[in-house]
Formats: structure tokens, C-alpha cells, sequence
């Protein structure tokens, strides 16, 4: 008797586009019904093409021919369906990077050379959240940063950025803690940072950023402290004062020039924003930008002429010894003598900083070959609090991105070799002693040693070339007669002594 047709293909034909026929044994009573699950166009397959061959089943009569005793009457037949896959871009997005094993021993290595210096100097690790409030960032940023930042509105209808910098996060937490805090605070941080801008060498959208800061001291000393804990980076890594340096100013030196020339004080940030951009754009057009804010061609000129200044005297000579820049400069310079790093600091009267909290001392690190731009940049903010409704406290710090730094070494040859380095590779020489490996490996473990635990059945030959990939010290090996003694194989990779030891005289 000829089997009947599956129910399930009576369903509307929409549906059977999507169903294959199941084939029904009549002597096997055995049945699998295919569904044709669509892969998605972006998938890991790559751009090969996928068929689901869909087989037709032939109409047959019932005659009773000897063979499985039954047929099919009516089955459909669907046509070939035919998805292509198409291979997903596997580059991370323009302006960030992956991390492969390398690349992270080099940013660890940076990243504890960073920490060390901060734990030396009595400096304590904080971080914030990568996603802030917008407004903390448009109140008291400067427009470059307003312009460059990841922001968009959550879910909460609430306008959040990714943090461009850390030094407003570090401000809004210190107003959060408030009068619980003892004064002076030394904070330091290693954070990711985000700006959407036009990416040259050792500038990418998203970079980490070494931020030390002192809270709470007035005096120059502070700044003397943080200028001397970057030259200790500095000499740790292999760089000296030949292969870098510092361009130092003030703020006040600018603030002197526009006062005798009438410029509103609130005109002031924009002012500075202005002339940070004095090495990358056209002096006529900086000129121009100066008359749009308001500033008048008399004021432009002889601000000019003070930002070509490059020695304390000359300055001097132009705004007398009495005044606060002149004052603080020279006991900055003086500080550094005694700190020891004097030959690695200079006078610059350009260098303003282009963000808009700076209100005195302002430096930044840079590449005495002229190839890289500004390796770090800091200074003095002691009226950042209150912009965001604190109370002021006198406030310094600096911050250090990780990628001009990098590119800095590669010039100089001085990147660090980092292989990967593991004290103990262990193998079991049997399939059926892969547990007794396991315990090896955890007793090392337990003792505070590296262990790489090979979890496949693998040939020796295999095993000694991981070995020397990943720079094992010594290869332990597990076999039965040595395991049913309570011993293992011990083969030191170095010196190629090999010996046996007791399990518990492991070390």
C-alpha cells in the first residue's frame, strides 16, 4: 500500500517554500523533516556560496516492484535555493586598534612602566567611567574637543559622550567626594580616550592616556614634581634630554599682554585656543580668527612678539620681573635645577595649551627631531571646579597618550623585546594520563608557576617546537612507568638536563 503524504505538506505554499519534503520508509517508519534556516549576509564563511539542495521526491506508482514495498505519489518538488555569504570587514573601526598577544605585551609593558612611576612619586590609581555626562565636556573643553566628540543621546533621553580626556572626569569625582577628601590628593590614571579627528602618526580616535595630577598645592612645586616624574618615564624607557625635551610657559604671560590691551577676561580661553594652533595653521589665518573673537590688530602684534620670545631674560624685558608669570617661571626653572633636569626644560612662549581650563604654568613634551607632534602636554587648572558648581582648589596634572610614545621608540630603536614567556610546559606522553597532567599542572599552578598544559595527544617533536615558541624553561613530561613510581620526567630546555622527581618535590 503506498504511503500516504505527509500531513505537513498540505500547509500553504508559502510555508512549503520554506519546509523540505520529508522522505517517510514505510519499512523503516524513519522520517526527518530539513527546515532551511537563511544565514545572515554577514557570517565567518567568507564569500563562498552555500546550497541547500533540496531533493525532489519522483512520483511512483504502487506496483509492487520488490523494492521498499512503497512510493510517493504527488511530492513536491522546490527549486534550488542559493545564499551567498558575504565576508564581514575584519579591521576594527578607522582610528582604533586590536590588541593581538604582541601588541598587549607592549602596551603592559608601557602601561606597569607608567604605574611604577606614579607608585614612586606617592601617586594613587583611580579611574572613572569611559562614558560620561556631554556637559562635562562643552562647559570648560574648548571647541576643538566639543567638535571631536563621540557623544549621542542614551535611551534615557540623556546626552552622553565617550570621554575625550580624563582630567573633567577627575574634576567632577573630587567635587563628588567633597569635603571627605584630605588635601593634597596625588591621583594618577591610565584610561582609554576617544576624539573623532583627522588622523596622522601617533594620532588615532581612541588611545589611552596617562593622566597624574596634584590637588590641593599652589605652589610651583607641583608642577616641579610632575615635570620631574615624566623625566623619570623618560630616562626608564632609554630616552634623554638629546632625544627629548620640554617647551614650558604660562598662561599669565598672555593674560599680562591682553590686559594692557583691554581684552575682556572671558575672551581669554578663546584667545589661547587660537594661538595653540599657531605650528598648524597659516599666521594670516590665525590673524583672522584673533579680529573675529575681538582681539585688535595693535594687541595681535604685540602678542606675536611675546609668543617669539624663547628665554626667560628676554621676557623680562618686556613685562618687567614683578608680575605672577614671571615670578612662578623663574621659581619653576629654579626647581629644576635643584630636581636635576634642567637640561631637559626650556622657555617657550607659544606653548599656551589648547584646552581652555589652563590658568598658569603649561608645558608639553616634545621630540627634539621635529617627526612627532606633542608627546605629552599639562599644567596648572586651578579654576576647573568651578565650572561644574564646586569650590575651586588649586590643581595641576599632566596627561601622556600611549601612541606618539610608541612611535617615538620605534625612531629610536628602543622598543623592548617582549616574548612570551612560560616556566613550565607539561605533557602527557599517553592519552589515558591527560588527568594526571592536569594535576601536574595545577600543583604548579597552586605555587604561583606559569604553565602551559598541552591538551591535545601531540607527537614530542610538536611539543619541543611550543616549547620554544613560547620560551618554556623546562618541559615536564607525565608517562605511566615514571607516574605509577609518583615521578615525573623533568627536562631543563636551557641546560637539556633531564631528571626525575617525586611528585611532591615538584617545585
Amino acid at each position: 500500500m503506498a504511503a500516504k503524504p505527509s500531513s505537513l505538506l498540505i500547509f500553504q505554499p508559502r510555508l512549503n517554500l520554506r519546509l523540505k519534503p520529508f522522505i517517510f520508509s514505510s519499512s523503516s517508519l524513519a522520517f526527518s523533516i530539513i527546515l532551511r534556516i537563511p544565514f545572515p549576509k554577514a557570517s565567518f564563511f567568507g564569500n563562498r556560496k552555500f546550497h541547500s539542495s533540496l531533493s525532489a521526491v519522483s512520483s511512483a506508482q504502487s506496483t509492487g516492484d520488490g523494492g521498499n514495498g512503497g512510493g510517493r505519489s504527488g511530492a513536491l518538488s522546490p527549486t534550488l535555493v542559493t545564499e551567498e555569504l558575504q565576508k564581514i570587514d575584519v579591521n576594527p573601526p578607522k582610528g582604533t586598534r586590536d590588541f593581538p598577544p604582541e601588541d598587549m605585551r607592549l602596551r603592559n609593558w608601557l602601561f606597569n612602566n607608567f604605574r611604577e612611576v606614579s607608585r614612586v612619586y606617592g601617586f594613587e590609581e583611580v579611574d572613572f567611567p569611559v562614558l560620561e555626562s556631554e556637559a562635562l565636556f562643552i562647559r570648560k573643553a574648548g571647541e576643538e574637543i566639543r567638535d571631536q566628540l563621540y557623544c549621542f543621546e542614551d535611551r534615557g533621553n540623556r546626552r552622553v559622550a565617550l570621554r575625550p580626556e580624563l582630567t573633567p572626569s577627575l574634576a567632577r569625582l573630587v567635587i563628588q567626594k567633597g569635603k571627605s577628601l584630605s588635601l593634597p590628593l596625588k591621583w594618577f590614571a591610565i584610561g582609554q580616550c576617544w576624539r573623532y579627528e583627522r588622523m596622522t602618526r601617533g594620532r588615532r580616535r581612541e588611545h589611552y592616556q596617562w593622566n597624574m595630577d596634584i590637588i590641593g598645592v599652589p605652589e610651583v612645586t607641583a608642577e616641579a614634581e610632575l615635570l620631574s616624574s615624566i623625566v623619570a618615564f623618560f630616562k626608564r624607557i632609554g630616552l634623554t634630554a638629546a632625544d627629548v625635551g620640554f617647551k614650558v610657559s604660562s598662561r599669565k604671560v598672555l593674560q599680562e599682554v591682553l590686559k594692557c590691551y583691554g581684552i575682556p577676561e572671558n575672551m581669554f580661553g578663546k584667545v589661547c585656543i587660537i594661538i595653540d594652533k599657531i605650528e598648524k595653521i597659516p599666521l594670516d589665518e590665525m590673524k583672522k580668527e584673533l579680529k573675529v573673537v575681538g582681539v585688535s590688530e595693535d594687541a595681535i602684534e604685540e602678542m606675536l612678539q611675546v609668543l617669539s620670545v624663547k628665554s626667560l631674560t628676554k621676557l623680562e624685558e618686556i613685562l618687567g620681573g614683578g608680575g605672577e608669570a614671571m615670578s612662578d617661571l623663574k621659581q619653576l626653572f629654579s626647581l629644576a635645577e635643584k630636581f636635576g633636569y634642567s637640561d631637559w626644560i626650556q622657555f617657550d612662549a607659544s606653548i599656551v595649551r589648547g584646552l581652555a581650563y589652563y590658568t598658569g604654568i603649561v608645558f608639553e613634551g616634545f621630540d627634539r627631531g621635529g617627526k612627532l607632534r606633542a608627546i605629552c602636554g599639562g599644567g596648572r587648572y586651578d579654576r576647573l571646579l568651578s565650572t561644574f558648581g564646586g569650590d575651586d582648589l588649586p590643581a595641576c596634572g599632566f596627561g601622556f597618550g600611549d601612541a606618539v610614545i610608541v612611535e617615538l621608540l620605534k625612531e629610536k630603536k628602543l622598543l623592548p623585546e617582549l616574548n612570551v614567556e612560560v616556566e613550565n610546559i607539561v605533557c602527557a606522553l599517553d592519552p589515558d594520563l591527560q588527568g594526571a597532567a592536569s594535576r601536574v599542572a595545577t600543583i604548579l599552578r597552586e605555587k604561583g608557576q606559569t604553565v602551559d598544559l598541552v591538551l591535545e595527544n601531540k607527537p614530542l617533536k610538536w611539543v619541543f617546537k611550543r616549547a620554544a615558541r613560547i620560551n618554556a624553561q623546562r618541559l615536564i613530561l607525565v608517562g605511566s612507568s615514571e607516574w605509577q613510581r609518583g615521578m615525573v620526567g623533568v627536562k631543563d630546555l636551557s641546560s637539556g638536563e633531564q631528571r626525575e622527581v617525586k611528585l611532591e618535590e615538584l617545585n
